[in-house]
């Protein structure tokens, strides 16, 4: 009989954990004690905040329900590997009101992973290439989550940043926040050299290291790090309106846009007519557009319009004259014609 009462209370949670309903006398002959400790292990679980719900009768059993709250899981090697590398995917990727959620789980998950699993999650994530948001910038889950750890420790932080123009420059920081844009990380911080506060790209950032030092929280002067972030990248303009007709129905962009990007109506001819109230910079409407692969016309803002035409005159410049097929001219899964042997006509 077991007398180790917190394993059995972890082999007891890790049995519950299978969805599926647990006679009471199956419970006690996999744990080696009787009915009556069983339920007393089950009163435990519930007094740590497993909402275990136990089904009346002589076929009854237990099951674990979800709750209000969210206690501890137990995960056996092949879950924990499957959840950190779905979480570094979600880091990875431009999936907005996820990464920053992806990000704090990853950061707590692979504090506690085994050596020997933080190894094979990072071979599975080395050996394998995601394509991503289109447009976005690379940063790897190891830089954000050394980056996220120091931030919620109140550590300071040295690492290595190229500037746009090239300039390479060492860098000693409080880190206040991680802000992601939905297709870039930034590091907001307090820059210890300059005595000010600055914002950094995380793809352009390299050799993270927190230093041990922990430090007293600032406030960035305009009182929150999106709200200095936006006064970095000169977003803090008036919200412009944005209108714009898709020819699609509005279920079909609905779903190629995020959600919440705004406000689309279904039209009698079959399109959909998208409104927003934004302040993103125009370029990034144009690429966020664009990768919907869907045919689109602007009325409103006349600056995005404008910007689509330059774009457009660019890429067709680019481009060059159209009189000189090339071999990616052939319509897609149709071989090019071969001309070397003439086809004989059919025998009649």
């Amino acid at each position: 009989m077991s007398t180790d009462t917190p394993a059995r209370l972890l082999r007891l949670l890790s049995l519950l954990q299978t969805p599926r309903e647990w006679p009471g006398g199956e419970l006690a002959a996999r744990l080696g004690v009787s009915r009556r400790t069983v339920r007393r292990d089950i009163e435990r679980l519930r007094e740590l905040g497993y909402p275990v719900l136990a089904a009346r009768g002589a076929d009854g059993g237990y099951r674990l329900t979800a709750g209000k709250a969210m206690p501890p899981l137990l995960l056996d090697d092949e879950e924990a590997i499957a959840i950190a590398v779905g979480l570094r995917t979600g880091t990875g990727h431009a999936v907005e009101g996820v990464e920053e959620a992806a990000l704090r789980a990853l950061t707590k998950l692979e504090q506690i992973l085994p050596g020997r699993l933080r190894a094979r999650v990072s071979a599975l994530h080395s050996a394998t290439t995601p394509l991503g948001a289109l447009g976005a910038d690379t940063v790897t889950p190891e830089t954000l989550t050394t980056l996220a750890a120091a931030t919620a420790a109140r550590e300071q932080l040295r690492f290595a940043y190229r500037a746009a123009d090239g300039t390479e420059t060492r860098r000693h920081t409080e880190p206040h926040r991680l802000v992601s844009t939905g297709r870039r990380w930034y590091l907001v911080a307090y820059d210890l050299h300059r005595e000010d506060w600055r914002s950094f790209r995380v793809d352009r950032l390299s050799e993270p290291l927190a230093t041990g030092a922990r430090f007293t929280p600032r406030e960035p002067p305009t009182g929150d790090a999106v709200g200095y972030l936006r006064a970095t990248l000169r977003l803090t303009q008036e919200p412009y309106r944005l209108d714009a007709t898709f020819d699609t129905t509005a279920a079909e962009l609905a779903r190629r846009l995020p959600a919440d990007y705004g406000t689309i109506e279904e039209l009698p001819d079959g399109t959909c007519r998208l409104t927003a109230d934004t302040a993103e910079p125009v370029h990034w409407v144009i690429e966020r557009f664009a990768r919907t692969g869907i045919d689109f016309h602007v009325h409103h803002p006349h600056q995005l319009a404008a910007a689509l035409r330059r774009l457009a005159d660019r890429l067709a410049r680019a481009a060059g004259p159209d009189d000189h097929p090339g071999p990616d001219d052939h319509p897609r899964n149709t071989p090019p014609t071969d001309h070397t042997t003439p086809e004989r006509p059919t025998p009649r």
